[in-house]
């Protein structure tokens, strides 16, 4: 019959739990929801990475995330964090020459966000152009582990300055100037953001002297990570004339790195941040420079490329992260479903029909069953029960509810169930008499 039913109603249930269930699994594994809190990894109190970070947090917080900033030594800290699933740190800041997609294969780049500048200073009254004058002499060099740390070595170690040919002293930027005055060590090779007191303390005092690196363009060459730059004349102090000629000095790139798992929208959430955080014109940078949209260290996120290439997308050009965040869910969803339920109207009909016809086929095997025992047994005692059966049989067809469009095939199935009956009616009155 066709008549709704518990059976039916169970069915139907059974359908829509399925789709649900589809549905969730297609938004857990495929659009998951970005996280509300996310971690990144900076540097010591004070350092220019927490600086970054507390501005990336406030920035961040106008879209209601929440940026949990966590202290570090520095950049090789933060690759180690970066590297271990279990820190719990998707994201963090490098500088370039520490590490690169060989070493952190996991990792991801959503470009270089302005300028590490490597300074060398040393007493005025020295002459300094190379530095491979700096054998044999006291450098104080950024902490043990840190990324400056790393990288000034490795500039140092391709002149042949070394632990073994020269004095590396582990000091603080204020401790390393200090020493510089007293005469303690002869020369500070360290990192400096440009808008440090203490470097523009270096820059005017006239017993310091920053080191014009003649030969950035073979450094650059050696160490890709590197970039030259130039101080020009007087950009320091115009009217002073500081500093009193060209600079030429090196720098490497800071980056920020992802893991490979975070979340695309919070990949686009960064970007724009970046972009807010670092296009500003600098000391040694233009409108524009920053970010960018290139690495060559680590291969940029897919969705970070896509976002620098178009624009965000019409959702978040439109709509708070929040909102985009539901609207690119509800989307989904209604994907899924329509996915699952084009083919269910193709198919739905054809199972219907076929479970119509299927019940048919019940009641057609019955009677040619019964037709068959007719035949076997013409003079049968049980011809009265038989005639019956068919009574029933008609009784139960008589009952089921077809669609218009099967009708013709239940009134044959009649037809057929009346030629049985008027084959055995005229038997069972003979077997009466």
């Amino acid at each position: 019959m066709l008549d709704f039913n518990r059976w039916h109603l169970l069915k139907g249930a059974a359908l829509i739990f399925s789709i649900l269930v589809v549905c969730w699994l297609v938004l857990h594994y495929l659009v998951p929801a970005p996280p509300s809190t996310i971690t990144i990894a900076t540097s010591f109190t004070g350092g220019h990475y927490q600086a970054l970070g507390r501005r990336y947090q406030e920035i961040l917080a106008r879209e209601h995330v929440t940026v949990d900033v966590r202290a570090t030594d520095g950049a090789v800290e933060n690759l180690k964090l970066l590297n271990d699933p279990a820190s719990g740190i998707q994201i963090g800041f490098m500088q370039g020459g520490v590490a690169n997609s060989k070493q952190a294969p996991e990792l991801l780049s959503l470009g270089r966000i302005d300028h590490q500048v490597f300074w060398l200073f040393y007493p005025t009254g020295e002459t300094l152009n190379d530095l491979t004058q700096l054998k044999g002499k006291r450098i104080a060099l950024g902490p043990l582990g840190s990324g400056t740390r790393a990288v000034t070595e490795k500039i140092l170690s391709i002149s042949g300055v070394t632990s073994e040919t020269a004095t590396l002293l582990t000091l603080s930027a204020q401790s390393a100037v200090n020493a510089l005055n007293d005469g303690t060590i002869d020369a500070l090779f360290l990192t400096f953001s440009p808008n440090s007191p203490i470097l523009h303390s270096l820059l005017k005092g006239p017993q310091y002297q920053p080191m014009s690196f003649t030969d950035a363009e073979a450094l650059t060459r050696i160490f890709p990570f590197l970039v030259r730059l130039v101080m020009p004349r007087g950009v320091i102090d115009y009217e002073r004339k500081i500093p009193a000629t060209d600079v030429i000095i090196i720098a490497t790139t800071n980056v920020v790195l992802v893991r490979k798992e975070l979340h695309p929208a919070v990949i686009d959430l960064l970007v724009q941040t970046m972009l807010e955080a670092h296009n500003e014109p600098g000391l040694f940078q233009k409108v524009g420079d920053f970010p960018t949209q290139t690495d060559p260290e680590f291969p940029v996120a897919l969705s970070a490329r896509d976002f620098y290439k178009n624009g965000p997308s019409f959702l978040n050009r439109y709509l708070p992260f929040w909102m985009t965040n539901y609207a690119q869910r509800t989307i989904a969803v209604l994907a899924a479903v329509t996915a699952i339920m084009l083919p269910l109207f193709h198919y739905l009909p054809l199972l219907y029909k076929w479970n119509m016809r299927r019940r048919l086929l019940y009641w057609y095997d019955r009677l040619k069953s019964l037709e068959a025992s007719i035949d076997a047994h013409p003079s049968d005692r049980h011809l009265a029960e038989k005639q019956a059966e068919v009574e029933q049989i008609d009784d139960a067809v008589s009952r089921i509810r077809f669609p218009l469009a099967l009708a013709d095939q239940l009134y044959n199935l009649r037809s057929h169930i009346d030629i049985v009956r008027r084959r055995l009616t005229p038997r069972v009155r003979a077997a009466a008499e």
